[in-house]
């Protein structure tokens, strides 16, 4: 098709606590031509989150775990280059779950369009995609928050968090975000509109939500795990609600994590914990899409994105993400 050619960052062997970059490698390839009912795609964005480090483990999970060798996994903004299907024609923008790669081929009936007037194309893996309806499920189905809730979300700032605190404020809670410094602090204060916010790197988050939520926390929506699920376990109000998203804390590990801990706190309030995915409630993404589209082009629901320019830079910027470097949604922008 081009003097190309494809590259691709595999797994080049499983990491023992933090990734460095001697897990990955760069491989490169010949970029095929599209044969009946297939589209050659280009990624013009990758997004980078937290699962994917649960990918590279060995031993039981929700997803297929990745092998030495294994293109990374991941979600993509893409533009079709070549296509063999009537579903689709060249210059076509869809978002595709083909990984860490620039180019690859995949039938036509796997990918799916995104619609410009919704939102930037970035968006589409980002507050329109995964971590928005995330957010918007975690929160409204399972967590299902009262107007007047004391709402604490924890990694505040990340795609995920930012998100769910605004949700929570426009169903009328009171929003406590924890993050790990004082700039995504006061971000969420004041650009997001949470009503407080705690460095759990500087503050006692125990000791705060004492004094922030005298009456305890209803709903608490954990991406983190670890010290900062504690404290809020103690914290607990009478009836309260807990979504386990995720546990960035602990990804990390190179042993498995202590745990559960703080139970005997649950039996007191009678808290439920729900584990849950976003593909539980993949059948009604598209009215949370709208949903959230609808609440941006109102002023209501802000997001920020964190861009690195350059396929090369991605196994930095995803061990920076396990770390909390990023600030926002982070992608990696590949091409035009």
């Amino acid at each position: 098709m081009t003097n190309e050619t494809n590259r691709a960052w595999t797994m080049a062997s499983r990491p023992v606590g933090e990734p460095t970059p001697e897990n990955f490698a760069l491989k490169e390839s010949d970029i095929p031509e599209p044969k009946h009912g297939e589209v050659l795609i280009k990624t013009l964005y990758l997004s980078l989150d937290p699962y994917m480090r649960g990918r590279m483990r060995s031993g039981p999970s929700y997803a297929t775990v990745l092998e030495p060798g294994d293109v990374m996994t991941g979600e993509v903004v893409a533009r079709v280059e070549k296509s063999e299907s009537p579903l689709y024609k060249a210059g076509d923008i869809i978002r595709s779950s083909i990984g860490w790669q620039e180019y690859a081929i995949v039938s036509a009936h796997t990918v799916k369009r995104i619609d410009p007037d919704l939102g930037p194309i970035s968006t589409a893996v980002g507050i329109l995609g995964m971590p928005g309806m995330t957010a918007y499920f975690g929160l409204l189905a399972v967590l299902k928050p009262r107007a007047g809730d004391t709402l604490v979300v924890s990694a505040a700032s990340g795609a995920v968090g930012a998100v769910v605190g605004q949700i929570g404020k426009i169903n009328g809670c009171k929003v406590v975000g924890v993050a790990g410094t004082d700039e995504k602090c006061s971000y969420v204060v004041n650009e997001l509109g949470f009503d407080s916010a705690i460095n759990y790197k500087t503050e006692n988050v125990s000791q705060k939500l004492v004094q922030i939520a005298p009456n305890g926390v209803d709903c608490y929506f954990d991406n983190v795990g670890g010290p900062v699920s504690d404290a809020v376990f103690e914290n607990l109000a009478l009836k309260s609600r807990v979504a386990i998203c995720g546990q960035i804390s602990q990804y990390n590990a190179a042993e498995p994590p202590q745990g559960p801990r703080n139970m005997a706190a649950l039996i007191r309030t009678r808290t439920t914990v729900e584990g849950f995915l976003v593909y539980d409630f993949e059948l009604q993404h598209e009215v949370a899409r709208g949903r959230i589209a609808e609440w941006i082009k109102q002023g209501r629901l802000k997001y920020m994105e964190d861009v690195v320019d350059g396929f090369e830079n991605a196994p930095e910027a995803f061990i920076g993400l396990l770390n909390g470097k990023n600030f926002g949604k982070l992608l990696i922008k590949v091409a035009e």
